[in-house]
């Protein structure tokens, strides 16, 4: 008979559940939400809400107004029902410790016993006892703090004194997590020189493996300086790479000096499997280790657990590795729920299935060119380690098998960096473009930036299967002609940007593309500040005409944090890319930008000059004209008179600017024609040497390919002979005109000014002159 309670319980956490996994919305709750932020923290309601109000505001608050974020809804999707097991733990930890305490004892008691064996038997750990933690490196700091108790036997009475006469040293890989032995000693109230960090090998083997024989030196000198070995931690799988320190050779030297081995690593979760290789294996001889299984299995909000062999249950307790509080045995209760529900062959499946993704990826790798990869055993390793490396012909060149098998010592100089940052564009590209596969870069010492692959920690969760590991290979192959081909031509067209005039290479090692580039401005004796301006100015204005252009290429203003200013940032190219092309154009086009932006200023500065010549022209020809009719016509009545008797004939004199030529012309022409003037025009400039011919659908900054299947031999052939003939033809001239050297850049100065100003003329005449043709035309009326 199932209890109602318990029926019940698991009924409203499935119906919670479907609401929260529920990702569609109602048009009235979208209207509301916009107008009414209810994730905006408000004082708390008096009357109380329902259930269903309180999870629709859990369901915002995880969701938030974005629904882009489409990560974690796809996380949420992935749960599964193990996963909805590994919640109901929790759901019922609550409901249980309300039980009676006999009661409370028993059932805990049995969920701790029946967890710990089912783990210990899984992963091949016998007689051990288990310790469930929610942080990771819980674990490892009980089992600190239990050594301590063992080694100093006074401890529990004297506490820190009994350091003073041997101070403890604990032990770890320089390839170990980042801030582990920090934190180890924070926790445990150690100073720093406590924690001795051991360099990986050098000479022989993994460079992400522990170098024993260093080790062992460590040790005999940390011995005869009167210190106490206390405790070693090694990797079955290192973070980055996920190589195995040899286990054997470190247990035989802890036995040797009355050291603990604790071991951690995602290669414990192939202790499950039928076949494990014998570095893996020799785990189950350590002294303790720590399995992260909510990765492993994909079950959410899992503690991890820490597996140990130890005799004495005071010191245990003593440590924190055991509780007399039953409700905190209860922490195993949500793990012991879906181990149930995943049974021995669900638990092996799937860390089966992490390892032959793993095998997949690492197979289709061999047959990539340039593309090193970084594991310990090609036969089964769960984590797969590769980078993007091309050789040159200058390196002495190796079988591809090694290529492929091995990365090799770090590049030398800047070819370091720059591999760091095309590596680390592979990455981000690659978990973008296929997000189910979980990769992602990882930094190692030697190698540099990497990509790795780890379903262990990542297929679970993911839901990643065999046509993902596929498609990211079909990626792959995707990416590595464009960085192969962008490696290639950085250096040509470093060296066209600094071969032409007015470019400036800018060198940023951190930029995944072609180059940077920046178009000198020339400053004429302008201070610093309006230079910057000016050249801000040019280059945004560079950068928009040239994304602008029909092209495959991408100009941008760089990343967001740490690149330069005012420059252009070129990404990723093709093969087919014309760099001298690329360059010729980002020149003339910051030449013309340049050259109009002075043609802007030099006008204005023009047109100011000749305003003011023109007033002084019209004020010394009212004086002449003020001259030639006397006193007497400025008189009010008098000068009627005088004009109605002789008119006085003048013709209205004006001036002309023409922006043209910048100069200043008479207005008489104009009122004797009835017509405005239209000056002269300017000859037509020549086609630019920038206009290249192309081929029907070719892009810019193109190669054209001659072996195209768009067209026929035949077409090609005739096609080129047609281009041929165009480009030899001469330009036209006009009747009488020679073609001098300096025509070409005239024609084109003059055509730039004519465009930008036109060849229209304004009349500048003074305030009087209307009004004396107006009084003329009134005495000859009366007349």
């Amino acid at each position: 008979m199932v209890d109602p309670t318990l029926a019940e319980m698991g009924k409203n956490l499935n119906e919670a559940m479907k609401m929260l996994e529920d990702n569609q919305r109602k048009a009235e709750e979208e209207n509301e939400k916009k107008y009414a932020r209810k994730d905006i923290p408000g004082p708390l309601q008096g009357s109380g809400q329902d259930m269903v109000s309180i999870l629709q505001l859990v369901q915002n608050l995880m969701h938030g107004e974005e629904e882009e974020e489409t990560s974690q809804a796809y996380r949420l999707q992935n749960v599964g029902e193990q996963g909805h097991m590994a919640l109901l733990g929790h759901s019922l930890a609550a409901y249980i410790s309300v039980l009676d305490r006999e009661r409370l004892r028993k059932l805990t008691t049995r969920i701790l016993s029946d967890t710990t064996l089912w783990l210990c038997r899984l992963f091949r750990y016998e007689n051990g006892s288990a310790y469930y933690h929610e942080d990771d490196r819980e674990g490892l700091l009980k089992i600190c703090r239990l050594v301590i108790h063992t080694r100093y036997e006074d401890y529990t009475i004297e506490g820190f004194n009994v350091l003073y006469t041997k101070q403890p040293v604990i032990y770890i890989s320089s390839a170990a997590r980042t801030g582990l032995g920090q934190a180890l000693c924070n926790q445990l109230g150690l100073p720093l020189s406590c924690m001795c960090r051991v360099p990986c090998n050098t000479m022989f083997g993994s460079q992400h493996q522990m170098d024993v024989a260093l080790l062992d030196r460590v040790i005999k000198d940390d011995v005869e300086s009167g210190k106490l070995p206390l405790l070693l931690v090694a990797n079955a799988g290192t973070p980055g790479a996920g190589h195995t320190d040899k286990l054997g050779r470190l247990k035989e030297l802890c036995e040797q000096y009355n050291m603990w081995l604790h071991v951690e690593g995602v290669n414990l979760a192939t202790l499950a499997l039928g076949y494990v290789s014998s570095s893996v294996l020799a785990a189950t001889k350590c002294d303790s280790m720590t399995l992260t299984l909510g990765s492993w299995l994909g079950l959410p909000a899992v503690p991890a657990v820490t597996l140990y062999r130890h005799e004495d249950p005071s010191l245990s307790l003593a440590a924190g590795l055991t509780s007399s509080q039953p409700v905190e045995k209860l922490r195993a209760l949500p793990l012991w729920l879906s181990l149930q529900y995943l049974g021995h062959d669900g638990i092996v499946e799937r860390i089966k299935h992490a390892s032959q993704l793993s095998q997949r990826l690492l197979e289709n790798l061999k047959n990539l060119d340039f593309i090193k990869t970084s594991v310990e055993d090609e036969l089964s390793s769960p984590v797969v380690v590769f980078k993007f490396f091309r050789e040159y012909s200058n390196r002495d060149q190796t079988s591809h098998a090694a290529q492929a098998s091995t990365i090799q010592h770090p590049i030398i100089s800047n070819e370091r960096y720059i591999y760091d940052t095309f590596n680390q564009w592979l990455g981000e590209q690659l978990a973008q473009l296929v997000p189910a596969s979980g990769v992602d870069v990882v930094e190692l010492e030697d190698e540099g930036m990497c990509v790795r692959f780890s379903p262990l920690m990542t297929s679970a969760v993911l839901g990643t299967e065999i046509q993902d590991v596929d498609q990211l290979v079909d990626c792959l192959k995707m990416k590595i002609p464009v960085l192969t081909s962008t490696l290639q031509l950085r250096e040509e067209f470093e060296q066209e940007v600094r071969r032409t005039v007015g470019l400036l290479y800018i060198e940023d090692l951190s930029w995944p593309g072609l180059g940077v580039v920046r178009y000198n401005y020339h400053s004429d004796g302008k201070n610093d500040d309006k230079q910057e301006k000016e050249l801000e100015k040019i280059n945004t204005e560079l950068l928009k005409k040239l994304n602008e252009l029909e092209s495959d290429l991408t100009f941008s203003l760089g990343p967001e944090f740490g690149g330069q200013k005012n420059c252009v940032y070129i990404g990723m190219v093709t093969e087919d890319l014309d760099v001298s092309e690329l360059v010729e154009t980002i020149a003339a086009t910051g030449r013309e930008i340049e050259e109009n932006s002075r043609l802007l200023e030099n006008m204005t500065e023009v047109v100011r000059k000749g305003i003011q010549e023109a007033q002084l022209q019209l004020q010394k020809a009212n004086e002449e004209r003020l001259l030639e009719e006397g006193l007497l016509r400025q008189i009010p009545v008098v000068g009627s008179v005088l004009n109605w008797f002789s008119p006085f004939q003048a013709s209205p004199k004006g001036r002309t600017f023409n922006l043209t030529a910048g100069s200043l012309e008479s207005t008489e022409s104009t009122y004797v024609s009835k017509a405005q003037g239209t000056g002269t025009t300017p000859p037509p400039t020549p086609m630019s040497s920038l206009a290249k011919q192309r081929l029907p659908g070719q892009k810019i900054f193109k190669r054209s390919l001659r072996s195209s299947d768009a067209f026929s031999e035949t077409s090609s052939v005739s096609h080129c002979d047609d281009l041929e003939k165009v480009d030899q033809r001469p330009p036209a001239l006009f009747p009488g005109q020679e073609q001098g050297p300096l025509e070409t850049e005239k024609a084109e100065e003059q055509k730039e000014v004519a465009q930008a100003t036109k060849t229209d003329t304004e009349d500048i005449q003074s305030d009087k002159l209307p009004c004396d043709c107006t009084k003329v035309e009134e005495q000859e009326g009366q007349r």
